[in-house]
């Protein structure tokens, strides 16, 4: 099985990227529970910026201008969640992480494929948004 060369830093990146994704799981089926979700998007941006490093991540969400609509509305989100708006700012919020990582969709789904019995289905899933979120991204130039 091949092994993944992750710094330490990198590694508790990944931990603390989980942890969001399980806060952020764990705020929708509590009926957008805005504290959990809150705990999730906190987490979710401490972990990317332990593992791509702060000056990348601020490069991620501001270099180019097909991301910026992106960045706005993720960033529209997260504050709506803490305003107390949970359900509109986690739909607002998911659009904008349909814009910025559409693109690293079909990379997910190639690690996805390859577990079994869901595997196949994930992976097929999560090809089909990653087109819609990259032609989507394409009209917007």
């Amino acid at each position: 099985m091949p092994t993944m060369w992750l710094t330490d830093t990198q590694k508790i990146g990944v931990a603390f990227c989980s942890g969001g994704g399980f806060f952020l799981l764990g705020g929708i089926m509590m009926f957008f529970d805005r504290a959990m979700l809150a705990m999730g998007n906190i987490l979710f941006i401490i972990g990317l910026t332990l593992i791509i490093g702060p000056q990348k991540t601020i490069t991620f969400f501001f270099s180019r201008p097909s991301k910026y609509k992106g960045t706005a509305a993720f960033i529209a989100g997260i504050t709506l969640i803490l305003l107390r708006w949970p359900f509109f700012g986690f739909l607002i919020e998911l659009y904008g992480i349909l814009v910025l990582f559409g693109d690293f969709f079909a990379t997910i789904a190639g690690f996805v494929g390859n577990v079994p019995v869901v595997g196949p289905y994930i992976a097929r899933a999560l090809e089909k948004v990653g087109a819609t979120a990259s032609r989507g991204a394409e009209g917007q130039v």
